[in-house]
């Protein structure tokens, strides 16, 4: 269920809709920015789906898919940006990591959304300028640049704020280098 989600910014038609996610079983990260071009990005929402860890495993991945069919259904995004999986050394918590990511990207790319993922490198350098930023800096970064007045929590949330936030960083030179790579290969 969405652990109190905070909604502040109404939809444009103009701008692109983008929902972060920080995959997890236990506690999955959500975030949805609205963007119009180099404008401060909004907050529309921000919060956690959460399982309990005593629910049997197929029950929880079910209550995640219905909670980001929800969000989908709600905010309608053009993007969807996903923390890559990396090794850890849980296999318990990489596996159930794995699951809800499975989901996420299943589905956008069901909705045909922009999918993308980002390394916890790749984020914390679009949004602190290091790749080896603390996560305190992260959250930091993520409350400045979208203007709160506290940083997001739990960390989870502002994890996939962090994501979002890097897609509308990193998504303009990537549409120019595609766009790059086709004229050049009808050249």
């Amino acid at each position: 269920m969405f652990a109190s989600p905070a909604r502040v910014a109404k939809p444009d038609s103009r701008s692109t809709c983008v929902i972060g996610i920080d995959p997890g079983l236990t506690r999955c990260g959500f975030a949805v920015l609205r963007s119009v071009g180099a404008a401060t990005p909004k907050v529309v929402s921000i919060g956690v789906i959460t399982t309990k860890p005593t629910t049997p495993l197929p029950q929880r991945l079910a209550e995640i898919d219905r909670e980001l069919r929800g969000l989908f259904d709600e905010f309608l995004p053009n993007a969807v940006a996903v923390e890559q999986v990396f090794f850890q050394n849980n296999a318990n918590t990489v596996m159930g990591v794995a699951q809800a990511s499975g989901l996420a990207l299943a589905l956008a790319a069901e909705r045909g959304c922009d999918v993308v993922q980002y390394t916890p490198s790749q984020v914390k350098m679009a949004v602190a300028g290091s790749g080896s930023a603390e996560k305190i800096q992260v959250q930091k970064m993520v409350q400045k640049r979208l203007g709160l007045a506290t940083m997001p929590k739990p960390a989870d949330a502002a994890d996939a704020a962090a994501l979002a936030l890097c897609y509308i960083a990193m998504a303009p030179l990537q549409r120019s280098i595609t766009a790059a790579l086709k004229v050049r290969k009808s050249a």
